[in-house]
């Protein structure tokens, strides 16, 4: 049982978003070893002295406290990618309305046909 503290433009965003599917899947990670550091306390806790169960709370509690401030991280890194996206998005539509509105009419559209408020032919 180990229970020793762990570390924790388009193209521009899609490195971005690699990078916050990589961390992700870290905590992701982190997570599920924890959990089965924790099954493996609980399994072993009646054979482990007050010493030792204050021990090893410490370390769970410092691996959950460093998962919790990596989580902080992705999400305003998250928060930042959407509002770069709104502005991407703000500019397209100021820089061309009319294909923006087209694009508006055709996804409203679609989205119609397949909800069903538009009917088919």
């Amino acid at each position: 049982m180990d229970l020793s503290n762990t570390e924790s433009g388009a193209s521009r965003a899609e490195h971005k978003a690699g990078r916050a599917n990589g961390g992700s899947s870290m905590i992701r990670e982190e997570l599920v070893d924890l959990k089965s550091d924790l099954d493996a306390l609980m399994a072993h806790a009646a054979t482990l002295t007050e010493t030792e169960l204050r021990e090893a709370r410490d370390r769970m509690m410092a691996r959950f406290s460093s998962m919790r401030f990596a989580a902080k991280g992705l999400a305003n890194q998250a928060s930042k990618q959407f509002n770069e996206g709104v502005d991407v998005t703000t500019d397209y539509v100021r820089q061309k309305p009319l294909q923006s509105v087209a694009i508006a009419g055709a996804i409203g559209i679609l989205l119609g046909v397949m909800v069903g408020v538009i009917p088919r032919r």
